[in-house]
């Protein structure tokens, strides 16, 4: 059939298809389906599996970055150390200034306990991406385990000033042994506290109970904040029985709202939680019709809910850290390329908020 069609000179005929352009889409389409597959399988924790199917991706495209470093994540995990470094390499062999590269490249020094590779690594991350709170924190534990502590505690600020949530995990973070005694690292500590009850946790036990700081800790950090006249000790009756509870100062509490929850911060987060995750797939498939429509104001503007911690920001972060951090770059690069870099991408994209899609389904469906 080809041939005859070859052999006619009819103008009337259709144009032939471009082979080479339809192989591209096909390779393309494969690749993002195989992707899917694998961010599943990592979900799952079937990581040789993953492993396999990322290899696939890249024996299409050896320059498929994405594939590449969820690779080397999976074989990280799977204490494939030399492996996880190969792929990292290979991203930064196509792409030098990639921040997360360099960031994931650093852990696997610092499971070797090769602190100052790690650190080369993590500041290499950090020059490319001076943002990326999660490498500030890391870079804040290796200089910890150096013993370099004033330049661990500067940067251990500087992640927490891009993400409170790094106070909280840094306070039960073994790497910061050298540095807790640390006036420096104290006030931390009297910020953690602080937060937590500004979220509605009143009582020394609620707070130790969402801290994992100790009770001595905890009533040390009290004492201080009412000294400096942030918070506040009142008295309540339970029963028969007076406990104490604290509850920041009125007048800054007014100013920067705080979360009620029962006296004793027994609050359910069950539903909290079910509600954000749904509020996120809700805002994915605004996005995903946006993306398909090509309506880059509206895209940008979607993607800002994502990124932004007073709306879906905190959920993502903590729920889908790398995904927070993709859509982060795409909308930097959707508001300096515009329709042109939605075109080039727009199958990845989808791909990103479907994957992200199908793990919040799993997680209500374990929930609910």
């Amino acid at each position: 059939m080809k041939k005859s069609l070859e052999e006619k000179e009819d103008k009337n005929l259709p144009k032939p298809v471009d082979e080479t352009q339809t192989s591209l889409v096909k390779a393309d389409y494969q690749q993002t389906k195989l992707l899917k597959k694998g961010i599943h399988l990592m979900a799952d924790e079937r990581l040789e599996d993953a492993v396999k199917v990322f290899d696939q991706i890249i024996r299409i495209d050896p320059n498929n970055t994405e594939a590449l470093l969820k690779m080397g994540y999976s074989k990280f995990h799977l204490d494939d150390y030399a492996g996880a470094l190969q792929a990292y390499d290979k991203v930064l062999d196509i792409d030098v200034a990639n921040s997360e590269a360099w960031n994931l490249k650093s852990l696997v020094h610092y499971q070797q306990k090769q602190y100052p590779k790690a650190l080369d690594c993590v500041e290499k991350s950090i020059e490319s991406d001076p943002t990326f709170g999660m490498a500030w924190y890391n870079k804040a534990c290796y200089l910890s385990l150096l013993n370099e502590v004033p330049d661990s505690i500067e940067s251990l600020k500087r992640s927490i000033e891009i993400d409170v949530k790094n106070a909280k995990r840094a306070v039960r973070d073994k790497d910061f042994a050298n540095i807790k005694i640390e006036e420096s690292f104290r006030r931390i500590v009297e910020l953690v506290v602080f937060e937590s009850i500004r979220q509605g946790y009143h009582t020394i036990g609620a707070i130790v109970w969402t801290t994992f700081i100790s009770k001595a800790e905890v009533e040390d950090s009290l004492r201080k904040l009412m000294e400096k006249g942030l918070v506040v000790k009142n008295e309540k009756r339970q029963g028969l029985n007076k406990i104490d509870t604290y509850d920041i100062e009125p007048e800054m509490a007014a100013k920067i709202g705080v979360e009620k929850k029962s006296l004793i911060g027994t609050t359910k987060k069950l539903p909290g939680t079910i509600k954000s995750l749904k509020d996120v797939s809700e805002s994915i498939q605004s996005t995903k019709l946006a993306i398909e429509e090509e309506n880059i104001e509206k895209i940008i503007k979607n993607f800002s809910l994502f990124i932004d911690a007073e709306k879906l920001g905190t959920t993502m972060i903590e729920q889908f850290l790398e995904e927070h951090r993709e859509i982060r770059l795409y909308k930097v690069r959707l508001e300096d390329k515009g329709l042109d870099y939605l075109k080039e991408n727009k199958e990845k994209i989808l791909g990103l908020f479907d994957s992200v899609e199908a793990v919040i389904t799993k997680k209500l469906r374990g929930q609910v």
